[in-house]
């Protein structure tokens, strides 16, 4: 069984039809959920880009041993398994912190294409001095020329020559990503009068920069609507080269992300996570040599991930327990029949979709790398910055979910199938509730081997 795996960066479950979405065009995905199983409760584990590509790739709770970092020699890759047992193992990808600084996340692949055009990018020359293929977006004159269908593009020609060996895949995007630039027509389909502006994410709330609003929230809102149908556009060019190809019947196909986004939700956020105000008032800024973090909880917006898996042989449907992408990675190795490492944390899901009633985890845990208040982290494109509050963990069990935070009174708890939009904090009333969910994260950490320097402070439970 050959195998295809799609990961797009930063796509909300909640912005594809198939999810429920009433507006957003996603045909391309939409049809492979209808042919395959949609996973409606598949949760982050390692936040944000590089930890889930760690854990993708090795099936394994990386957060509680390394943070964003390159990948440890003795960690064994998915594609380094399947290149032992005679796949032929490719890659395209965009995403840009892959290959830079030694991250070696290309590690297992025999085939590896490496586009560079997302760094280039105005906003990211503004923010950080970062002048990297440039050039590359100065040349844009077609859709052809952004950084998504350039992946794409490399894939499907790579795929011509070698379709007809044993193969695995690997396609990686950072679209739908900031900055939301795709051609203006696709902004358009969600806001008619589209000028062109490209709105950078304030890491934070709104409301706490000066001059913005909620109205540009919205707009950006549509530009990133705009990025997804193309990348939805982009994955139905390249499945129908698959079709064309005759490898249907032969090949399964995952589609999955690494976290959401927030666009105005919970008070006013906007980003994925939250910088601290400066001692004058307002934001500290991307830029900034003394950036550092605040508050900044993962709601299901940002933990709740799509994942759509294609099996051929396997009957359509959709699964509700609970999963993680730590489980990705062995569904894989299940699918082409090659066996699971015992080092490996995750479950194949391949059961569960021949049996959706099969039960899914009883918690799954969402975090960035475990880190406490003071200390540097890397969680957001690969930039040292310190936490000044407590970093939020969140663990989903039942119907729970608890956004933990070791500093006093910022931990909230959320009944999320009476309450799916987390509105109403309910952790005053339900203490017993939020103490036994914290229970599962402190099982999670012992059983993960987190260090005592980071299981001692959150041993207690600071109302």
């Amino acid at each position: 069984m050959n195998i295809i795996w799609i990961t797009a960066d930063t796509f909300r479950q909640d912005h594809m039809g198939a999810y429920g979405h009433k507006t957003i065009r996603t045909p391309t995905l939409d049809a492979l959920a209808a042919k395959g199983t949609r996973f409606e409760s598949h949760y982050a584990g390692g936040f944000p880009t590089m930890p889930t590509r760690a854990d993708h790739a090795t099936g394994r709770w990386t957060m509680s041993y390394m943070g964003w970092e390159p990948l440890p020699e003795d960690e064994v890759t998915l594609a380094q398994i399947l290149s032992e047992n005679g796949y032929h193992t490719a890659a395209a990808v965009d995403t840009p912190f892959y290959i830079r600084g030694g991250m070696n996340y290309d590690r297992g692949f025999q085939t590896f294409f490496f586009h560079p055009g997302q760094e280039g990018s105005p906003t990211r020359v503004q923010q950080v001095g970062n002048h990297e293929s440039r050039d590359l977006r100065d040349r844009w004159r077609l859709e052809s020329d952004h950084n998504a269908p350039q992946t794409f593009i490399n894939a499907m020609n790579w795929l011509e020559g070698h379709y007809k060996e044993d193969f695995f895949l690997y396609i990686d995007t950072w679209d739908p990503h900031e900055p939301w630039e795709a051609p203006p027509y696709y902004s358009e389909l969600y806001w008619p009068d589209f000028d062109g502006e490209i709105i950078q994410p304030i890491y934070g709330h709104w409301q706490d920069e000066p001059g913005f609003s909620a109205e540009r929230v919205r707009k950006a809102n549509a530009t990133y609507c705009g990025e997804i149908t193309m990348v939805d556009t982009w994955i139905g060019y390249f499945l129908k080269r698959v079709e064309n190809m005759g490898l249907m019947e032969n090949t399964a196909i995952v589609f999955t992300s690494d976290h959401g986004f927030y666009f105005g939700e919970h008070g006013g956020k906007f980003g994925k996570m939250t910088f601290d105000t400066r001692d004058g008032g307002g934001l500290y800024k991307f830029g900034d040599d003394d950036a550092r973090w605040a508050h900044s909880p993962l709601y299901e917006e940002l933990v709740r991930i799509p994942l759509l898996v294609y099996v051929p042989g396997v009957d359509p449907s959709v699964y509700s327990g609970k999963t993680s992408v730590v489980d990705v990675m062995p569904t894989v190795l299940d699918v082409a029949g090659v066996g699971v490492p015992d080092t490996v944390h995750g479950t194949s899901l391949l059961p569960r979709m021949r049996d959706g009633d099969a039960p899914g985890r009883e918690f799954v845990v969402s975090t960035i790398p475990f880190a406490n208040p003071g200390e540097e982290v890397r969680s957001v494109d690969s930039i040292r910055r310190h936490l000044v509050n407590s970093q939020v963990t969140t663990i989903t069990a039942g119907d729970w979910s608890l956004l933990y935070s070791m500093d006093e009174g910022m931990s909230e708890l959320y009944n999320i199938a009476n309450d799916p939009g987390q509105q109403d904090n309910i952790i005053s009333d339900n203490l017993e509730v939020a103490k036994e969910v914290h229970q599962y994260l402190l099982k999670f950490m012992r059983e993960t081997g987190v260090s005592d320097h980071l299981l001692k402070p959150r041993q207690e439970f600071r109302l």
